[in-house]
């Protein structure tokens, strides 16, 4: 089973969320998962990293595994890239620092009002977005295969599709105009995403799955 994101069984790391994985791990499939912008990055840089048919992963269980940015992997004979990430869009009121002195006054405040916003390595962390070194894996990675590869799997998707089935609402950042760049560069079948939380199909190649399952074939 593949998560497009926001997989949410690497959050705070307390009891009900270690009886979610283990549950999960009984199941007879293996998950994967790629970065949301709804991550804890905190708890998730501590897991190992290991090599799993071509690409990084970090085995959050044997069976639980999470699919780093800029890789390329080989499953069932597909070549599968990915590339995790997004950028938060319930932040318009801003990013609380935990540790101002003024903290507690602010939440307040901003409960109050019925703000969008997000608190610093509680719900929000800057590593939602890829770094440079990130995007430069991916493009080596897809250097290798000659940019030709079956499916792409990612959390947001490019600026232009965005566009295309949003009018403009979401605003495009250094991630979704780097997919751009992969859309223009690189051959592939299908795309594979979340985030906009709906199902669609875009331009035919380009798939938005939020709660619906589907089968690759």
């Amino acid at each position: 089973m593949q998560d497009n994101g926001d997989f949410g069984g690497v959050w705070d790391g307390g009891d009900a969320e270690q009886q979610w994985l283990d549950w999960l791990e009984t199941r007879s499939f293996t998950t994967l998962f790629v970065s949301g912008n709804h991550e804890n990055y905190d708890l998730l840089r501590n897991y190992p990293i290991s090599q799993w048919h071509g690409g990084l992963v970090q085995a959050i269980r044997p069976s639980i595994l999470h699919l780093m940015r800029g890789q390329l992997y080989n499953i069932c004979g597909k070549r599968i890239f990915t590339m995790g990430g997004a950028s938060s869009h319930d932040i318009r009121d801003g990013i609380l620092e935990p540790d101002n002195p003024d903290y507690e006054r602010k939440l307040r405040q901003l409960n109050a009002a019925g703000a969008l916003y997000r608190v610093n390595h509680r719900s929000w962390w800057k590593e939602e977005l890829p770094g440079e070194d990130e995007y430069r894996t991916a493009r080596e990675a897809l250097d290798k295969t000659g940019w030709d590869v079956d499916y792409i799997i990612t959390h947001c998707c490019p600026s232009s599709i965005q566009d295309t089935f949003s009018g403009g609402l979401f605003q495009r950042d250094a991630l979704t105009d780097f997919l751009d760049e992969v859309r223009e560069r690189c051959r592939f079948q299908y795309w594979f995403f979340g985030h906009y939380h709906e199902n669609m199909v875009v331009e035919k190649e380009f798939v938005m799955l939020y709660n619906q399952i589907i089968r690759l074939k």
